[in-house]
């Protein structure tokens, strides 16, 4: 498996290239992955999202769609595309330390 250094703690990746071990996880971890997607600070409303996919991955194993994200973390579609450009579950499933949702290419 590949790693990576963050945030002073060395990680270790998926084949996707997400957090293998969710456990590694941490908020600097996620303002270091969210500055490498391109996206240079975490406001409340990803915040909201990061919180939100780490709650139901706690809760069923798996990270929401997309679909899902829209119907129930309180931020719509347009919103979620401008906080995690090029596709919003796959980059918010990374910066929260999850793997890649199932339904996501």
């Amino acid at each position: 498996m590949e790693t990576m250094t963050l945030a002073g703690k060395t990680l270790t990746l998926d084949a996707d290239g997400n957090l293998a071990d969710r456990n590694q996880w941490n908020e600097d971890v996620a303002r270091e992955l969210a500055a490498q997607e391109g996206i240079p600070e975490l406001t409340a409303q990803h915040w909201a999202v990061i919180n939100y996919m780490r709650q139901v991955f706690d809760k069923e194993g798996d990270a929401p769609s997309i679909r899902r994200l829209t119907k129930e973390s309180g931020v719509d579609t347009k919103t979620l595309y401008q906080l995690f450009p090029k596709g919003p579950a796959k980059r918010a499933a990374k910066i929260a330390g999850l793997p890649k949702p199932k339904g996501c290419i």
